[in-house]
């Protein structure tokens, strides 16, 4: 299973987030999914890939990985409109949700347990 985060540097709520999904991403005791977050490079007011690398660099999320969408074909396969977006895909790879905006903790790992 899987919970992909699509989020951006600008974006405050995607900020105050990055701690819970870094300790989501870092959880391995009967963990049974995996965290992945997706930036997008120069598309909806994102920094440049160099400039978003050089400045992730500084932040102290290191159980967090975070896949580059330089095309943008990611958001636009996953239909994100807005950050954070969230989608949840199932242990057969078939996008089960998909979600904009805030969600506890909490709330993503129920629906990660729900989900086969």
């Amino acid at each position: 299973k899987v919970y992909l985060k699509f989020w951006a540097s600008w974006c405050s709520i995607c900020l105050s987030t990055l701690g819970d999904t870094n300790d989501l991403a870092k959880a391995e005791e009967g963990k049974d999914y995996v965290v992945l977050s997706v930036v997008a490079p120069t598309f909806n007011g994102e920094k440049s890939e160099a400039d978003f690398k050089k400045w992730y660099s500084k932040l102290d999320y290191k159980n967090l990985p975070v896949l580059i969408d330089s095309s943008g074909k990611l958001l636009e396969q996953y239909g994100v409109r807005s950050y954070p977006t969230a989608a949840f895909i199932d242990s057969n790879g078939k996008l089960v949700k998909t979600r904009p905006g805030f969600i506890k903790k909490s709330e993503i790992e129920s629906t990660l347990k729900s989900i086969k």
